[in-house]
């Protein structure tokens, strides 16, 4: 009885573990395994080894893409800087830049109504058109007023001409005339002389008182004779003299005929100023009259804008460095985005613009702010217009300077 109890006791045990263990059977009762049993377990430990192998080969690619990605972009960053800093290496640009040109005052030289208008707003001009004209009626007359005197003036010079060509001649003659006059009369005194000495020393008886008195009288007539003839010498002996104020008539003949000559180019001036003509080719810009308008001499009338136009670039003066005059420059304008202007550089004005301000600053004086300058630079356009004959000054423009 006591070997079955612990033979049934024992046997509850091992039921128990085999509960607790989740029903395995115990190794030491599990039956040997059979040759084609190991070789089915190998396979699959085989299969189970070949696929976890491969998901950690799949994955390794994946981690590195990013990577690669990443490389990519810095490689691809790095040459596009470069190659933009190869292109823009050299170029020095501003935004502080307007195009110019030339802006022709057209005012008025005379007074007067204007009777004739010819141009608008923003109209085209050749050079010499008739853009207006004043009323030239006054001085019409005061040319011909003008033409009047110069011919009064030209005939009394010829007139003194003519006398001065008299004086030549007549002056020598009236000497000779008078020097011949005073011999007559010098001999007539002689006679009469005799004749007088001749009565005075005869016998009473042999002549008259009578004939004495004709012989006294003829003395005396023939003494003053001598003298008006020897003062007619006198006169007629200033020749030159004579001649030379002849001369002196014909120059103050000859400077009133200038004078009258210059009268009548300025009224013809001033007849020429009644018509205001296009001194070049341009556009009428700023127009401020219109027909019966009075004008008064330097009244502004209207602009005329040339063609031509330029640009003036105020750079920064450490932007200077590497400009040059005939440097190629390329501009871009604002108001219009399609278009590229090309132009070169004309020339750099000789000083900043602070320094041509009415009121320059004095860096001598209080406390001192260093202030970066702007200088001026003159850059011609040679292309890029098209068919268009210019631009409006004063817009904005964006030059790029090739200082390469």
């Amino acid at each position: 009885m006591g070997a079955d109890q612990k033979s049934d006791r024992r046997s509850d045990d091992e039921r128990e573990d085999r509960d607790v263990s989740g029903g395995e059977e115990n190794p030491h009762e599990r039956p040997e395994p059979s040759k084609r049993d190991e070789a089915g377990d190998e396979g699959q430990k085989d299969k189970k080894k070949d696929k976890g192998g491969g998901d950690d080969e799949g994955d390794e690619p994946k981690r590195r893409l990013p990577l690669i990605i990443l490389a990519v972009v810095v490689v691809v960053a790095i040459i596009g800087a470069l190659i933009y800093w190869l292109m823009h290496r050299g170029l020095v640009s501003t935004d502080d830049a307007y195009t110019e040109g030339r802006a022709i005052a057209i005012a008025a030289k005379v007074s007067g109504y204007v009777t004739e208008l010819n141009v608008d707003d923003n109209t085209m001009v050749k050079a010499g058109d008739l853009m207006m004209r004043i009323d030239p009626r006054d001085y019409i007359t005061a040319r011909d007023q003008a033409r009047a005197n110069l011919a009064l003036a030209q005939a009394q010079l010829i007139s003194a001409e003519v006398d001065l060509e008299i004086a030549r001649v007549r002056a020598p003659a009236n000497l000779e005339q008078a020097q011949a006059q005073l011999a007559q009369a010098e001999a007539n005194q002689q006679q009469a002389g005799q004749e007088y000495r001749r009565q005075r020393s005869v016998d009473q008886r042999a002549t008259t008182q009578t004939t004495v008195d004709q012989a006294t009288a003829q003395m005396k007539s023939a003494t003053a004779a001598v003298k008006n003839a020897k003062a007619q010498v006198d006169v007629a002996a200033l020749v030159q003299q004579n001649i030379e104020a002849a001369e002196a008539t014909v120059k103050q003949r000859q400077a009133q005929f200038e004078q009258n000559k210059a009268n009548l180019a300025q009224a013809e001036i001033n007849l020429s100023y009644t018509e205001l003509r296009a001194p070049q080719d341009g556009r009428v810009t700023k127009r401020n009259v219109e027909k019966g308008s009075y004008l008064q001499p330097g009244q502004q009338v209207l602009y005329v804008v040339t063609p031509e136009i330029w640009v003036t670039a105020n750079f920064k003066e450490n932007q200077l460095t590497d400009i040059r005059p005939g440097q190629k420059v390329t501009i871009g304008v604002d108001s219009f985005p399609d278009m590229e202007l090309h132009g070169h550089i004309d020339s750099i004005q000789e000083g900043s613009g602070a320094r041509f301000s009415a009121f320059p600053a004095e860096n001598a004086t209080g406390n001192f702010v260093k202030i970066v300058r702007r200088v001026p630079v003159k850059i011609i356009v040679d292309s890029g217009l098209g068919d268009r004959r210019g631009l409006p000054l004063g817009i904005s423009v964006v030059p790029t300077v090739d200082t390469r």
